[in-house]
């Protein structure tokens, strides 16, 4: 019965997963199909706020504002995927009106201006692929996604709005399949066979249209192409009483890039060498680690062995002195630290975190999530989360069961793991929500969805997590292969603190993390797509195991020294990783983001990277203890003491 009921869970959780990557599947157009294109919240890198793409005077849908379907992370992402005028036909190269907007109030009017002032832009996608442009900086193209409202002029008051667009399809034919009796293999075949969309790019431009003659049109009549205005005169100047004209062009364009590989283009941005320059620094510095952890066994541990199996006559002589060192702490290596109930709660939330971690990360590198979609990536952490508590709950609940002897008090310890860092998360957001409401922006999630994070929490996350901590009763106890003496050792002083080697020691993972940590706050707060393949998947595993080979360092170093109060400086050499991120981000912050106005996103900065820091002290702290508790009591089962 049990075994079946482990069973159906695992299925539900797997569904539940698999679930949440719905929607990334191919879309097939014909000739003259209709393609709606959608607009997602407006975005600004100076204030962090996203705002809803209808608070600014564009022209609305005759039928009705559509808002796509949207899940947990989209809402908690503050996006709000919406239907908008845009339409092409498939394979047909037009330009087209538009619609005119009644004359600007004063307010509209300041509204747009500071909007184009903030650098907002517009987030437009067709067939879920998000559309990009092109900039030359310097001889250098840079790829942006989204385009701008608008744009000001230097040493001026005026502000010219993004009027026109000139989108670019990109589309592939290249089917190993026939269609209406001939094969869509040749770029010369008539093109009204099917297709599917693999690139979309905008070129935006300000033109002045005179507002009687766009009246006089009707929404999508053809109009003359367009060229790009070569002076302000030409522009269209954001004004009080000045009506704005819409038009856009389109042309659909033949591609060699398969549907398979549409999203490379997006992540191709000359950045791989320093992503594999990361890898590099993490493997020299595992090396290094993995070096200096052979010597420590081969000193100790092979020395022992050798006394053991009788096949070292001049070690068993050296043995026979007075031990020294770790030697001496027999009695007292795995005596109960204090604070046994929270290391259990940080351990068992640490390993949740991480397994959360590496779950999502394996998903994405196998592109079963597409990188715009940071909505469905957040939804898919929330699912692994919740059914990973089992583990988190099993691993914490089993290590109070060794640290106290006994199972007893295994209900709170299972609870608190449930309810530390979602609790966290929530408070830190409430008040991040908070200051979101005041500004009006769509990142501010409503009461209702609050009710349903609360219900996913209490309803599944805690049951999952109770689970895991139940099974760990009913798994054998962990016996220590020494005896702990009833009088605590009395530890020596050391000419410097212990906390102060801990304390450096963090600032090795975050060497082999730093690179790959710009390019993911690059991708966060900047818009550059981070495109998670092999790279990252490598740098977290090199995480993990420079966060192991730390950790058990310092542990050995204390125990050299007589320090038997190792556990929760193992948890700190590797968890304090998560101070460096903290002030790296703040460093992001001062430098990439020096044009970040206002005192709320700078709130808003520092709480999103407060979550993520605390996020890493759990996870590369309970790697580190973990790495350690199994080291101590490796060294001490080898050896005869």
């Amino acid at each position: 019965m049990t075994s079946s009921a482990i069973r159906s869970w695992v299925f539900f959780a797997l569904s539940s997963i698999w679930y949440s990557l719905g929607g990334s599947y191919m879309h097939t157009y014909t000739y003259n199909d209709y393609i709606s294109a959608k607009v997602n919240s407006l975005t600004s890198i100076e204030t962090l706020l996203p705002f809803s793409y209808y608070s600014l005077p564009y022209c609305k849908p005759e039928g009705g504002i559509q808002e796509s379907a949207g899940n947990v992370g989209t809402a908690l992402m503050g996006e709000q995927i919406v239907s908008s005028l845009y339409r092409f036909r498939g394979y047909v190269n037009e330009s087209v009106y538009l619609c005119t907007t009644d004359p600007l109030s004063k307010h509209e009017a300041g509204l747009l201006k500071q909007q184009i002032r903030d650098l907002y832009q517009v987030n437009m996608m067709i067939d879920d692929l998000p559309v990009v442009r092109y900039a030359s900086y310097d001889g250098i193209n840079i790829q942006w996604t989204g385009f701008p409202i608008g744009y000001k002029v230097p040493n001026s008051d005026d502000a010219y709005i993004i009027n026109h667009l000139k989108f670019t399809v990109l589309v592939n034919e290249h089917r190993d399949r026939s269609y209406q009796g001939y094969d869509i293999m040749d770029f010369d075949a008539p093109s009204n066979g099917p297709f599917e969309i693999v690139g979309f790019r905008v070129d935006p431009c300000s033109v002045k249209h005179d507002p009687e003659n766009m009246r006089r049109l009707k929404m999508y009549d053809n109009i003359d192409s367009m060229e790009y205005p070569l002076d302000l005169e030409t522009s269209q100047v954001v004004r009080e009483n000045e009506s704005l004209s819409f038009t856009y062009e389109v042309q659909f364009v033949k591609s060699d890039i398969t549907w398979q590989s549409r999203w490379d283009t997006y992540s191709k941005e000359g950045d791989s060498q320093f992503h594999w320059f990361s890898v590099l620094i993490s493997l020299i510095t595992i090396l290094i680690l993995t070096g200096i952890v052979f010597v420590i066994f081969l000193k100790t541990i092979s020395r022992e062995l050798a006394k053991r199996q009788g096949l070292d006559k001049q070690a068993e002589a050296q043995t026979d002195e007075e031990p020294l060192g770790w030697k001496l702490l027999a009695g007292d290596a795995f005596r109960e630290t204090n604070h046994s109930k929270l290391l259990s709660v940080m351990v068992g939330t640490g390993v949740q975190i991480t397994l959360t971690i590496f779950v999502t990360a394996t998903i994405a590198a196998f592109g079963l999530v597409p990188p715009s979609a940071r909505g469905m990536i957040l939804t898919l952490i929330i699912r692994v989360y919740t059914f990973s508590g089992t583990v988190g709950g099993y691993v914490g609940t089993r290590l109070w069961r060794t640290l106290k002897g006994s199972a007893y008090g295994w209900k709170s310890v299972s609870w608190l793991i449930a309810l530390l860092f979602p609790g966290i998360i929530v408070t830190i957001h409430a008040v991040l929500n908070l200051v979101m409401w005041v500004n009006r922006s769509t990142a501010a999630i409503s009461i209702s969805m609050y009710i349903t994070v609360l219900l996913l929490w209490f309803c599944i996350s805690a049951p999952v997590t109770l689970l895991g901590g139940f099974l760990a009763t009913w798994a054998e106890a962990i016996q220590y292969p020494v005896k702990t003496n009833h009088v605590p050792r009395e530890i020596p002083a050391r000419t410097l603190p212990s906390w102060l080697l801990v304390f450096g020691a963090g600032t090795i993972p975050f060497g082999t993390l730093f690179i790959e940590l710009f390019f993911f706050l690059s991708s966060l707060w900047l818009g550059r797509f981070y495109s998670v393949s092999g790279t990252l998947c490598l740098c977290l595993l090199s995480l993990v195991v420079v966060c192991a080979e730390t950790s058990l360092i310092i542990t050995y170093r204390n125990l050299q020294a007589e320090d038997w109060k190792w556990w929760w400086k193992s948890f700190c050499a590797s968890g304090l990783f998560s101070i460096y991120v903290f002030m790296y981000c703040i460093n992001y912050l001062v430098i990439s983001l020096d044009g970040l106005s206002g005192t709320p996103s700078v709130i808003v900065y520092v709480g999103y990277s407060l979550i993520m820091a605390i996020a890493a002290l759990l996870s590369t702290g309970s790697i580190g203890f973990l790495a350690s508790f199994y080291f101590v009591k490796a060294l001490f089962s080898s050896t005869e003491i």
